[in-house]
């Protein structure tokens, strides 16, 4: 079903050069060029890598993972919302995150929804309490996440009425210079506390 859903997210805010919509490059990407993602299709059209680029391309590489409670990745039988944070962070950046979205919500800067960037943790309340539930900011409203019992990682507007009534704050954790750079890839290890 996942690779019927044909999605693209522009990252306009990232480059003056993004690609958006239906808008397809005159000729092979050039540095400096942000990616254009076509979820479902996972086409990918290369440009310089940045931080925020190796988190969205590790993060993509998990859509369709079934969500299991505790669950820290495949080998597990998939992730909750913070194992998947917690993976994701670690293997594009190399930051070893807390496990739990209540212990994430204690790290970097807090920033209001009209700040957002791509890149940045949002935090809902869907267990009744604070800071129960991650998932990482893509841009234009949109967040990747491993939703509940019965789904698999995917992207969401957090413009739908059931995020607005929960959404509880957002963090950054890479400063401007860090998600700009190129980023180099951590070596996959066991993400287990």
């Amino acid at each position: 079903m996942l690779r019927k859903i044909f999605l693209v997210i522009c990252l306009s805010s990232l480059s003056a050069g993004a690609l958006c919509a239906d808008e397809t490059p005159a000729q092979p990407a050039q540095p400096n060029i942000v990616q254009r993602y076509v979820l479902g299709a996972r086409d990918v059209y290369t440009a310089t890598r940045s931080g925020v680029e190796n988190l969205f391309d590790k993060g993509f590489s998990f859509l369709g993972i079934r969500y299991r409670m505790g669950g820290d990745g495949p080998a597990d039988g998939g992730f909750d919302c913070s194992g998947l944070v917690r993976r994701v962070f670690g293997d594009a950046l190399g930051l070893n995150l807390p496990r739990t979205a209540a212990e994430m919500a204690k790290l970097g800067d807090r920033i209001n929804k009209e700040e957002l960037k791509p890149g940045d943790l949002v935090f809902f309340n869907t267990m009744r309490r604070a800071f129960s539930h991650v998932g990482i900011y893509l841009g234009e409203n949109r967040f990747l996440h491993a939703p509940a019992s019965g789904g698999v990682v995917r992207v969401e507007n957090m413009d739908s009425e059931y995020w607005v009534k929960r959404f509880n704050g957002a963090r950054r954790l890479m400063s401007e210079a860090q998600a700009a750079q190129p980023a180099v890839m951590a070596t996959p290890r066991d993400s287990r506390p």
